[in-house]
């Protein structure tokens, strides 16, 4: 067995180190004003593609959308061991809201080909709205399983996944083609390898709007710089693929803020101050009675 694997990938502003400067006036937000990561959960997702690859061979594609620097994102996939990475990056995409992003992943997995499982987070730290999963199953007319914690089975025509809800889990089969989103409880994504730091460091995209992947075969003429995995398999060095509006097809008024339906209206800074400081015993019977009230009061469920 041999799956195609596409894993959806962002580069996020670093939540951590939320400036006031973190949002332009318009709503949007202001990403030179923060340092930028790798989507947590995005990596769990890449990790998820990378072991079912390790397990049941194939390949794995991994696809961001953002600017120009967001080709580090699709570096550190491939310092982690992704077959292929792909950059979708133009002007008319920018200021697209769950809709426009959904749309535009959704024209680029096509434009991908046959592909069995769509993995991507189950979040991003930004928005934080769990939509864009979804709407891009949707759009792409797959099964999707939301939230998921642990990968239990793949064949040829399903995959079995448990997702996380509330009060428990529950397990899913889903045929293929699906498309999963995954939790930060489903594994503890690896570390850049060095010897693939070393290959790909200085890997820049490059825009095409033909799309031919047998650079990627080691039999063919178009193969460039190969090595061995552990597993004994040849690995071709990947490029980081930049595909344009036009190279996928989409149509203008769907992309970007024309395509995008959400309107921000007001934006606020809260700023939270105490209003109520209590010194406590440091004893169990003190604690105790503490805990009591917040439960009582509803602060603690």
């Amino acid at each position: 067995m041999s799956v195609r694997i596409v894993v959806l990938a962002k580069q996020v502003p670093d939540t951590k180190n939320i400036t006031g400067d973190a949002m332009n006036e318009d709503g949007t937000v202001n990403r030179a004003a923060l340092p930028a990561v790798f989507n947590p959960e995005d990596l769990n997702a890449l990790e998820e593609a990378l072991r079912l690859r390790e397990a049941h061979g194939g390949r794995v594609t991994v696809i961001s959308m953002g600017p120009p620097a967001a080709a580090q994102v699709l570096r550190e996939a491939l310092y982690r061991g992704a077959d292929e990475t792909i950059l979708l990056s133009d002007g008319p995409f920018a200021g697209a809201d769950t809709l426009a992003t959904s749309y535009a992943l959704a024209m680029a997995v096509r434009r991908v080909g046959h592909v069995d499982l769509v993995l991507c987070g189950r979040q991003a730290i930004d928005g934080d709205t769990a939509q864009v999963g979804p709407q891009t199953a949707e759009k792409l007319g797959m099964p999707q399983i939301t939230c998921v914690s642990r990968i239990d089975g793949l064949d040829e025509t399903s995959i079995t996944a448990t997702r996380s809800i509330e009060g428990g889990f529950e397990t899913l089969k889903a045929p293929l083609p699906a498309l999963l989103t995954i939790t930060g409880e489903a594994n503890e994504p690896r570390p850049p390898s060095a010897k693939l730091v070393m290959t790909y460091k200085g890997a820049a995209s490059e825009l095409t709007r033909e799309y031919d992947d047998s650079y990627l075969n080691p039999e063919s003429e178009q193969a460039e710089v190969c090595m061995y995995d552990r597993y004994g398999r040849a690995v071709c060095r990947a490029r980081i693929i930049h595909w344009d509006m036009e190279s996928i097809g989409a149509q203008r008024e769907e992309v970007g803020l024309r395509g995008s339906p959400t309107k921000v209206k007001k934006i606020e800074s809260v700023f939270l101050k105490p209003t109520e400081t209590r010194m406590i015993e440091a004893t169990d019977p003190a604690i105790a009675a503490l805990v009591h009230e917040l439960t009582v009061e509803h602060i603690l469920g």
